[in-house]
């Protein structure tokens, strides 16, 4: 799209529409990259836009705050890990020629709360999240003033006014989930789009990943939640478009990372994204999409290093549904439960009694496939709270009904594409693996993926082969390309 239908699209109801930039923690890690960020602000300010900033924690720094708070209740001294995470911010402060005390605040109310988790030992869910929060307000609080310095004016907002985290049910879910894996209302909101309109400066800025809970306590979307934060925000003030600026430029037939020949793909459905997010694909966050499909609202996928690279489109639709294979997708570290039902053959509710048990113990079920002797349930461990002997409850209570094991980890390889069962025959090699041991197959009822469960070890090489496959593939070859230019 060309600056001036850009500036059309943005104008074209009176007032400057929002557009939401969301950048990940590598792209707000260093000078260079914020200078990036100056420039595709100024941009979008020329095109007509009223940009939102989304921006998560600087790069690792959510993992090192972890740690700082594991520590603390464990009793070890964290003082030297606390003093890295300032030290890595007052580079960065020096770097983009501002001062650290403007966080001297936020890291005098972190010793505290890191000075009474050594007294108490109790690394609860709600003080996690008060902890984790701090990454990304140190993060966006730079850089608001380093904007403000470039002579762009930027409003500071606190993200736990603009995100209300949906309250529990007590039934269904966990503290853990309520603190840690929030979700978060996303209609329209015209009282907040005023709000925002209203203060003189053109660029508000926030934090990803963070929200308030229905306590008034600090909540969080999971962990790679600052996209989830940029889409409820986009579907709120009814942006025009969300871009998601990462390290990597958009989503390709495969990790690039990982797979040589690896190619882009420009143009994607919804559908199709949401299937590669949920079967591997790390560029964007898998709940980051419902809202912005809800509110049809274009998803952009651009990268910090090659700012002017077209990167990926994502939108309502992207062309025809001919079947096509697009990509092949994978992920490592998951666990599967095998449950022998043998002995209960043909008696009713047995699936309901086994879902039952991972729906008390708060536990999500990425895939699951049954016969009459065996029920076989996948699931993610990044998704589910599996610490404080989880597991182990979980099995005593499936052991009432089945015979369970636990088989892990393994990893997930999936064909994605539409009408993928008409495609199968163009990859050879999954034929020959699906002929050895595999421990799950789950094809999606919407024939959009195959996805087969493998020993870890057995990943890097299959998921090779079947590229290969899919890029000598006719049909994968013309799916690339019609998603490479409609």
């Amino acid at each position: 799209m060309t600056d001036r239908e850009n500036e059309d699209e943005a104008q074209g109801g009176g007032a400057a529409h929002w557009v939401v930039l969301k950048f990940g923690g590598t792209s707000v890690s260093s000078r260079r990259k914020w200078v990036t960020i100056e420039k595709v602000v100024r941009e979008r300010l020329h095109q007509g836009f009223r940009p939102l900033l989304v921006c998560s924690a600087l790069s690792q720094v959510s993992n090192q705050l972890e740690h700082v708070l594991e520590q603390a209740a464990e009793g070890a001294d964290p003082r030297g890990a606390l003093a890295a995470i300032r030290d890595q911010h007052e580079t960065l402060a020096d770097a983009l020629g501002l001062s650290a005390t403007p966080l001297d605040e936020d890291f005098e109310q972190l010793g505290r709360l890191v000075h009474g988790l050594a007294l108490t030992r109790d690394l609860t869910p709600r003080l996690r999240a008060q902890g984790m929060a701090f990454g990304e307000r140190w993060s966006t609080r730079l850089g608001a003033a380093w904007l403000g310095q470039q002579g762009i004016g930027t409003r500071w907002y606190d993200a736990r006014n603009l995100l209300q985290a949906d309250a529990i049910t007590p039934r269904l879910d966990t503290e853990y989930r309520q603190y840690l894996s929030a979700t978060c209302p996303h209609e329209y909101s015209e009282d907040l789009d005023r709000q925002l309109r209203a203060v003189p400066e053109p660029v508000a800025m926030t934090q990803g990943f963070v929200a308030r809970a229905p306590d008034g306590e600090t909540a969080l979307l999971g962990r790679g939640g600052s996209d989830t934060s940029a889409a409820y925000l986009a579907a709120r003030l009814g942006a025009a478009r969300l871009e998601i600026w990462s390290d990597v430029r958009g989503l390709f037939t495969a990790d690039p990372r990982k797979v040589a020949g690896a190619r882009p793909l420009q143009y994607l459905s919804y559908e199709d994204a949401v299937e590669m997010a949920t079967r591997g694909a790390k560029v964007l966050h898998p709940r980051c999409l419902e809202p912005a499909r809800e509110a049809d609202i274009p998803v952009h996928l651009r990268c910090t290093e090659e700012p002017d690279a077209p990167g990926t489109e994502i939108t309502a639709s992207a062309g025809d549904e001919e079947p096509t294979a697009l990509a092949i997708s994978s992920r490592r570290g998951l666990l599967i439960v095998s449950m022998n039902v043998a002995a209960r053959w043909q008696q009713v509710g047995v699936l309901a009694e086994i879902t039952d048990c991972f729906r008390k113990h708060g536990l999500s079920i990425d895939a699951l496939a049954s016969s009459q002797t065996k029920v076989t349930v996948a699931m993610d461990p990044a998704a589910n709270h599996l610490e404080n002997g989880v597991l182990d409850r979980l099995l005593e209570d499936l052991a009432r009904c089945s015979e369970p094991t636990v088989i892990g980890p393994t990893s997930s390889v999936s064909v994605i594409g539409r009408g993928i069962c008409s495609l199968l025959g163009r990859f050879p090699s999954l034929a020959d693996q699906l002929r050895r041991e595999v421990h799950l197959v789950a094809h999606a009822a919407h024939d959009r993926s195959l996805t087969f469960m493998v020993d870890e070890d057995q990943l890097g090489p299959i998921v090779e082969a079947l590229h290969r496959d899919l890029l000598r593939s006719q049909g994968a070859s013309a799916g690339v390309a019609a998603a490479a230019a409609r």
